[in-house]
């Protein structure tokens, strides 16, 4: 039986999608709600045909979709594709809007960093905020994530966008070390316990929930796609976490890796925190713009097929330094830029192909 690839296409179909890739961007950040989804979608289109966003003749939007407050835009010309990404800022304005809404845009790929998903514990907030009405505040102030109903004990389930993800736990950081500033300003009654919630739990939950978030060490907090985390650490350690004089730990929950910074010396030293803070984040963004992921389902194939799957994807790998094979017993994910990414998939196509053709003969 041969096994079951995610992009088993011919060669044609797999030219036209990764053309079709470097004409197409995501965006996020779009209102929900506000208007119906023929009316957003003409409102983006205008939007991203305008000479004064870099925009151009854009062949289709597609909105809604399967991700709140994301839509993918195709342009006619890649050309226009580059101009937009290197627009700083984009601002989705119409008088059906009310106000403006910040977007952010990144180039697509299939099946790369659009939508990541992750288990808050607003339990900690318990004391200080009733928690429906945090968690109404939390959708307003970034639409684009989706949120399941608030479970008994706290937690709750939020889909989205990467950079939304993202934008959602600096708002919570922020709220806690707020909670715990004001302890440390002596706001706290004399008599009244410490919130040991609050101080001694994390945010985002772990599969086995042992994570102890400390806020009252002098830190810098990184919230990172764990693909591109993966990528980094791999390939980019000295430009990225051994480029600083900090240590770091880092905390995976699914798709979201978080970092959290500390001074490697004795002397506390902030702005070498915030140095590493804002290296880590400006290649982050530059790998989340570059890279691409491929994943190879192994789902239908004998023990020994899937191993010898695996085999020929060591093989191939000697020949792209700069791609990162992430094996797993279901697939294995492919993470590299655009052309590299493609080249792979394709020599893994013609391998396992040629493979299963000559066992055929025999």
């Amino acid at each position: 039986m041969a096994p079951t690839l995610a992009n088993h296409a011919g060669q044609n179909q797999a030219t036209g999608r990764a053309a079709k890739s470097e004409k197409t961007i995501v965006v996020s950040g779009i209102p929900d709600g506000i208007v119906k989804d023929d009316v957003m979608a003409d409102i983006l289109m205008i939007h991203f045909q305008k000479l004064k966003n870099r925009g151009g003749d854009v062949k289709d939007v597609v909105y809604p979709t399967t991700i709140k407050g994301v839509a993918y835009i195709i342009f006619e010309d890649e050309e226009v594709t580059e101009n937009v990404l290197q627009k700083d800022e984009h601002r989705l304005e119409d008088k059906r809007l009310g106000r403006y809404y910040p977007l952010k845009i990144s180039l697509y790929s299939e099946h790369v960093f659009t939508c990541v998903s992750s288990v808050l514990d607003l339990s900690i907030f318990g004391d200080k905020y009733i928690l429906e009405d945090l968690v109404q505040e939390l959708q307003k102030t970034i639409p684009a994530l989706s949120f399941s109903p608030l479970q008994f004990n706290g937690q709750i389930s939020v889909q989205g966008s990467f950079p939304a993800i993202k934008s959602l736990k600096d708002n919570l950081l922020l709220k806690a070390n707020s909670l715990s500033g004001k302890g440390k300003r002596g706001e706290r009654k004399p008599d009244q316990r410490p919130n040991s919630r609050t101080e001694k739990r994390g945010l985002f939950v772990e599969p086995n929930n042992t994570f102890v978030h400390n806020v009252n060490r002098e830190e810098q907090v990184v919230v990172l796609d764990t693909d591109i985390y993966c990528y980094m650490k791999h390939f980019l350690y000295k430009e990225s976490l051994a480029k600083y004089n900090v240590v770091n730990r880092e905390v995976t929950d699914g798709e979201i890796t978080t970092i959290y910074l500390e001074n490697a010396g004795a002397s506390s030293d902030s702005r070498e925190l915030e140095r590493a803070k804002e290296g880590i984040e400006d290649l982050s963004a530059k790998l989340h713009c570059r890279l691409r992921k491929e994943r190879f389902s192994l789902d239908g194939n004998t023990r020994s097929e899937r191993l010898k799957y695996k085999q020929s994807f060591e093989s191939i790998k000697s020949r792209f330094p700069k791609v990162l094979v992430i094996p797993y017993d279901t697939h294995i994910d492919v993470i590299g830029s655009s052309s590299e990414t493609y080249e792979f998939t394709q020599e893994v196509v013609r391998t396992v192909k040629s493979h299963f053709q000559k066992r055929f003969r025999r």
